[in-house]
C-alpha cells in the first residue's frame, strides 16, 4: 500500500508538459487527423502516462497539448529521438507557431467521484 510520503516521491518525479499550438487558419481538421495518427505512437513511449488534447472554446486557433510523464528523463529523451522527429512532421504541417512550457508537478487534488 502507499504512503504518503510515496505519493510525495512520486509526484515531485512527474513532468507535465503543455504544448500551446496555434493552428493554421482552416487546418483544425488536418490537425485532428495528424494527432489522432500519433497518440497511440506516443501512448507507447516509456515513462509516458497521459496526455490531451483541448480544442479551443472560443472560436480561437489556439489549441493545447498537455502530457504527463513519469520523469523529466523520459520525457526528453523522447524528445531528442529521431522517431520523435518523424512522429510529429505531419503534426507540424498545420501548425503556425507553438510554445513549450515543462513543470515538476508538485501538488495533486483528484476531484471525488460518485
Amino acid at each position: 500500500m502507499a504512503t504518503v510520503q510515496d505519493d510525495r516521491i512520486r509526484m515531485a518525479t512527474k513532468l507535465r508538459v503543455v504544448f500551446l499550438v496555434r493552428v493554421l487558419e482552416g487546418g483544425e481538421q488536418g490537425f485532428r487527423d495528424a494527432y489522432e495518427q500519433i497518440r497511440t505512437a506516443v501512448a507507447k513511449v516509456p515513462g509516458h502516462l497521459v496526455d490531451q488534447l483541448g480544442e479551443p472554446v472560443d472560436g480561437s486557433r489556439q489549441w493545447v497539448i498537455t502530457s504527463e510523464w513519469e520523469q523529466a528523463e523520459d520525457f526528453y529523451a523522447w524528445q531528442k529521438s529521431e522517431e520523435h522527429r518523424a512522429l510529429v512532421a505531419p503534426l507540424r504541417a498545420w501548425v503556425e507557431s507553438t510554445e513549450s512550457l515543462r513543470f515538476n508537478v508538485v501538488r495533486e487534488t483528484r476531484g471525488g467521484r460518485g
